[in-house]
């Protein structure tokens, strides 16, 4: 793809105002839970098992490459006998598949052998074929012909035979024809259950896993072509379920946007493996999934913290887009996926403008609508805690919940409660329905101003927020609002802060008069805060680093009280050096 400028609807900014809803369903109902348990129940029937049987491959008839790199720690803990993922640590020796006591996190790690791209990128062939071979010899013993639900999930088949073709050499470099026969005889068995199956994943990266490693058989088993048409035709489908229009990830996370890009370039290096080109509709909606991840990437070219993912380093971001081949500009404007960028001069501003992700798509979204991030060309100056889904083990789980509230985000927080309720079992309640948008462009600079209906329910109460941006970066202009949102009326004043979690290579110094801060970046870069309508104090904070470890920082709070007719707040970023 040419580096042309996309019209409205891709790197275009359609102005005027929007109206964005959230789904009603806010979960799976009772229904549709009870039929997704009892589709799981029959895999274990010998209905499903007479489904799985069939003629297995000698032999597969090509093998393509992962393009992407692995984790060189990750990589060197496995040539040394041991596994880690996310700070959790187990000796390969005492891995037992039968009897798993790890967390979800690092089973599906382990599980989907996406660590065959970690080992492959630290050592040969001759080195670690016999550690991956260890490992799926023990997997092989206790799913290889037994369907269970965990390890038979079909987002797991499906990364699973991504990772095995991809990796081949790897897995079946043994002289030992029985354990290849195994191999191969479970990636047929993989591929028929997957024919059943891919539909049921979880909508987002899950889904496309799935219908990815369905097609990826397809083209690399023999006798395959009749699996192709029928996998291109799910995959399509599945796509137009799982990435909106702008090409965003349902689920709103970054973490699984690049899980889905990655998908479909493996699939397109199966297709090219081939010598045959990947249909268009999977390369298109990879190119619009490019631009709206590189939309929310900052001056230093790594991710933002949204939705529980972590600050990517810009190198690994860098790595991914080459990978693709893909060249596109960022979006500006995702108003589906839900995040607005703005960018002047070495300034580049991220805003969450939509509801939070619904149930039925995610795990452990986060209360984050109408917050916001800012560098300033390689330094960050206001970021998210972030993190939620990607802080080591180690950290505490009170912490990793903690991060998912509004107070952890930078944004306005009314009577320390979160815009989006979190029920203790982790899932998200009541709250942001609405949120009402509207973006202006003039040769001034740019100008976005959004509300939501989170605190209507409980306070009576919109948020509204305007962020404007100057033609040259070196100002960003903010207000925020409480706007009454009906007649009743409300008993007291209700507090609120409006909050800005600060980069901990960031140092904060408060000025006399208690109304505004001097802000020093790594670079030594100097910008002025300035607010009115409220109190400014300095507290302590927390970011979650891209290895996922809990850093020390600052956070400017800005706190007030709003009476019965509503209140304001005003403040202003001043680039001085």
């Amino acid at each position: 793809m040419n580096d042309q400028t996309p019209g409205p609807g891709a790197d275009g900014v359609e102005e005027g105002k929007r109206l964005i809803r959230l789904a009603s369903d806010r979960g799976l109902s009772l229904g549709e839970r009870l039929a997704e348990r009892l589709q799981r129940l029959t895999w274990g029937t010998p209905f499903h098992a007479m489904r799985l049987k069939g003629r297995h491959p000698l032999k597969l008839i090509a093998v393509p490459e992962d393009p992407f790199f692995g984790d060189i720690e990750r990589g060197r803990a496995l040539l040394e006998g041991m596994m880690l993922f996310q700070g959790e640590l187990r000796e390969i020796e005492g891995i037992d598949f039968a009897r798993p006591d790890w967390t979800h996190r690092f089973d599906d790690y382990l599980q989907s052998f996406a660590w065959l791209r970690d080992l492959s990128s630290v050592a040969t062939r001759v080195h670690a074929a016999p550690v991956a071979e260890a490992i799926l010899r023990r997997w092989l013993a206790v799913h290889g012909e037994k369907v269970t639900d965990g390890a038979w999930r079909p987002d797991l088949w499906g990364r699973r035979i991504l990772f095995w073709t991809a990796h081949a050499p790897l897995i079946l470099s043994a002289p030992d024809l029985v354990y290849r026969s195994s191999v191969l005889h479970a990636l047929a068995r993989g591929a028929r259950h997957l024919d059943r199956a891919a539909d049921r994943a979880q909508a987002g990266s899950a889904r496309i896993a799935a219908w990815c490693g369905l097609l990826a058989a397809g083209l690399v088993m023999p006798g395959g072509d009749p699996r192709r048409a029928f996998g291109e035709a799910g995959l399509r489908r599945a796509l137009s379920h799982s990435l909106f229009e702008d090409g965003g990830v349902v689920s709103r996370s970054p973490a699984a946007q690049i899980d889905a890009i990655q998908l479909l370039t493996m699939l397109a290096e199966s297709y090219a493996t081939r010598r045959l080109e990947a249909p268009e509709f999977v390369l298109a909606a990879r190119t619009r999934a490019v631009a709206a991840l590189l939309g929310i990437c900052h001056g230093d070219r790594g991710l933002a913290s949204w939705q529980g993912a972590g600050p990517m380093a810009g190198e690994a971001v860098d790595q991914i887009i080459a990978a693709t081949g893909v060249r596109t500009r960022p979006l500006k404007q995702a108003r589906e996926w839900g995040y607005q960028r703005l960018a002047a001069g070495s300034a580049v501003l991220i805003m969450d403008a939509a509801p939070p992700p619904v149930a039925r798509v995610v795990e452990g979204g986060c209360a984050s609508t109408l917050a916001f991030e800012l560098s300033d060309g390689p330094d960050r100056i206001v970021v998210n805690c972030g993190g939620a889904r990607a802080g080591l083990r180690q950290l505490p789980a009170e912490l990793m919940e903690g991060l998912r509230t509004t107070a952890a985000h930078s944004t306005l927080v009314v009577g320390d409660s979160n815009s989006t309720a979190i029920h203790p079992d982790g899932t998200l309640g009541r709250g942001v329905v609405e949120v009402e948008l509207a973006r202006q462009e003039t040769e001034n600079g740019s100008r976005v101003e959004a509300s939501h209906d989170g605190y209507v329910r409980r306070f009576g109460l919109l948020h509204r927020r305007v962020l404007a941006m100057s033609h040259d970066g070196r100002d960003v202009r903010g207000e925020d609002m409480l706007l009454p949102a009906d007649r009743r009326r409300r008993k007291g004043d209700t507090g609120f802060a409006v909050r800005f979690h600060l980069h901990p290579q960031v140092e904060v110094t408060p000025t006399a008069d208690g109304q505004a801060a001097i802000l020093r970046t790594a670079n030594g870069r100097l910008w002025q805060f300035r607010c009115k309508g409220g109190a400014l104090a300095t507290e302590d904070s927390v970011w979650i680093d891209a290895r996922g470890r809990a850093v020390p920082s600052r956070q400017l709070v800005i706190a007030a009280e709003t009476p019965a007719g509503g209140a304001n707040v005003s403040w202003l970023f001043h680039r001085a050096k």
